[in-house]
């Protein structure tokens, strides 16, 4: 009982205090009433720790001299095992914060606090912080704000040395390692609370936009797959970069990714990390090619890099690479499509039989006959001294003088065998096809189901690969041939086009393309689901090892900042 009145004692003392300092015209004449009220903080009261968590912010500002002691109360109250004193400290951290003395500490201490397991906790964290960077953005509209800005180094983290150099920075970087949960739910903080509101954050909105790009060329040295994405999905929408931005605009957002990509490194086959970022930052390029950037660096990269050592690139990793010069082939210009082509053609010679055969790698020759068709679209005279064929643009690189006869006879022979392969192959996989519903219809279990579905996907993928095989090599047998460069075939792996609906009566149907896949005089949507598909493959969840180990250029050895797909 005597404790019970001493505490109620102790909770009616703190409000007697507070109601002093809040009637006072000069409250700085008030010191020892605010040092009464922190003081509170070291006792064993949790109602009178609760009320000090309201009146030590509500008051901060009118004793700067107490403000370091006020602050450690504060750290104090949030490590407390008791909810309520927590959340009710975390509530007063906006107050605290619009001292810009304590910003660094303060955004320290919330994003530990973003780990908590308490919803309620956790809900209080976002609302203070967003609290914060809204007040700072107001009272310095010439920038982003002080907080907002670290938290964006947070992420983007300049780099160890750096950070050193620069004391505000040095309490945000502690937490900030390989795998991290603080890291990965500051991430979820910047994409899921700050990112939707940039137009309020950013004013004036040109200006700001300019500076977080600049901000972000300079830091993104030393980031994961997942953050780097983040970051470039967020320039991408800003409104320098939008619709109606030059084509300058967009170079520039290819140059960042360039750099990631290393594209002044000499290639190492050795280096998992290295082919996994150049793989992961050329599908994040695509939707900027369409936009009239240069692929130009990445496809010379690959031919002049990658394929000369194609043979000793692990296999597991040849399909992506391959994948993401078909994904680009659309978007190569003339120039580069000949320097490409011959690199093209030596591997399709490598994985198109001479004959028939059991089988096909039918994913590495789809994806080589799509580039083959969309380069030589650009330079088709490209193709007389390297396939034999005979097509006359009336320049002097049609070379039609010279004899290709058996580099014709030698393309022709491996289309012929690569057909003859696949059409034999498609027909045993159709007949496989017709007892998948049966067996899922008899299955037992769930597991069992749910096995049969993807063994049935994978064979309607790889049958979608057989037809566009036969579509893409059937028009290469001329001595003129078509070449295909438009969105006529949709890759097997990319989002599949809807059939087109039947029209109502006395309409007509749109015809199907000949390989079952976009109708012939429609837009295919493919380009956006295969990025869609892949890069978020690529930089799916945080990397937990592999990363920057190399030791390769511009510092980045040993951190362990994985690209890697999973």
């Amino acid at each position: 009982m005597a404790t019970a009145n001493a505490d109620a004692a102790e909770v009616e003392r703190l409000y007697e205090l507070g109601d002093r300092l809040s009637s006072a015209k000069d409250k700085s004449q008030h010191a020892a009433d605010y040092e009464a009220i922190i003081a509170s903080v070291k006792g064993q009261n949790v109602k009178a720790k609760q009320l000090a968590a309201q009146l030590i912010p509500r008051y901060f500002r009118s004793f700067p001299a107490l403000g370091t002691f006020a602050m450690e109360a504060m750290f104090d109250l949030v490590e407390m095992e008791e909810l309520a004193i927590r959340i009710q400290a975390i509530r007063g951290f906006p107050l605290l914060g619009k001292d810009a003395e304590f910003i660094s500490k303060i955004a320290d201490i919330l994003g530990q606090l973003l780990t908590s397991e308490e919803n309620v906790e956790r809900d209080a964290v976002h609302k203070a912080l967003m609290s914060l960077i809204r007040q700072d953005v107001k009272s310095c509209p010439m920038a982003i704000g002080i907080l907002s800005i670290l938290l964006f180094f947070k992420i983007i983290q300049i780099c160890w040395r750096k950070s050193e150099e620069i004391d505000s920075l040095q309490p945000l970087f502690k937490h900030v390692e390989s795998g991290s949960e603080i890291r990965e739910k500051i991430i979820c903080f910047l994409r899921d609370k700050v990112f939707p509101v940039k137009a309020e954050l950013l004013k004036p909105q040109a200006e700001m936009e300019r500076y977080i790009t600049d901000l972000i060329k300079k830091s993104v040295q030393d980031v994961t797959g997942l953050e780097f994405k983040l970051f470039m999905d967020f320039l991408r929408s800003l409104s320098i970069f939008g619709d109606t931005a030059p084509r300058e605009s967009f170079q520039e957002l290819i140059e960042i990714i360039q750099a990631q990509a290393d594209l002044d490194a000499q290639f190492d086959v050795s280096d998992i990390d290295h082919i996994e970022r150049w793989t992961s930052c050329i599908y994040m390029a695509l939707p900027i090619f369409t936009r009239g950037a240069s692929s130009s660096k990445f496809l010379n990269y690959f031919a002049k890099q990658i394929v000369p050592v194609f043979d000793k690139i692990p296999e597991e990793k040849k399909l992506d690479l391959l994948k993401t010069v078909a994904a680009s082939s659309p978007y190569a210009v003339a120039q580069d499509s000949r320097q490409l082509l011959p690199s093209v053609v030596q591997l399709l010679k490598k994985y198109m039989p001479g004959k028939k055969v059991d089988d096909i790698n039918h994913n590495y020759v789809e994806c080589l006959l799509y580039t083959f068709h969309h380069l030589a679209h650009k330079t088709p005279n490209t193709t007389n001294s390297l396939c034999g064929y005979k097509i006359v643009t009336g320049q002097p690189s049609d070379r039609l003088g010279e004899d290709f006869s058996e580099h014709y006879k030698d393309f022709i022979e491996r289309l012929t065998g690569t057909e003859d392969t696949v059409r034999a192959a498609s027909k045993r996989l159709t007949q496989g096809m017709a007892d998948f519903n049966k067996a899922i219809s008899s299955a037992k279990t769930e597991e069992e189901k749910t096995k049969i579905k993807a063994d049935q996907q994978k064979s309607t993928m790889t049958m979608r690969s057989y037809n566009n095989i036969l579509a893409m090599s059937q028009p290469l047998h001329g001595k003129s041939p078509l070449f295909i460069g438009d969105k006529k075939i949709t890759l097997s792996w990319m989002e599949q086009p809807k059939k087109p609906a039947a029209s109502t009566a006395g309409g007509k149907r749109t015809q199907p393309a000949s390989n079952g896949n976009a109708p012939l005089n429609k837009k295919g949507r493919g380009d956006g689901g295969m990025h869609n598909q892949l890069v978020n493959r690529a930089f799916e969840g945080l990397p937990r090892g592999g990363g920057r180990g190399s030791g390769r250029g511009r510092g980045r050895g040993g951190r362990g900042r994985g690209w890697g797909y999973r």
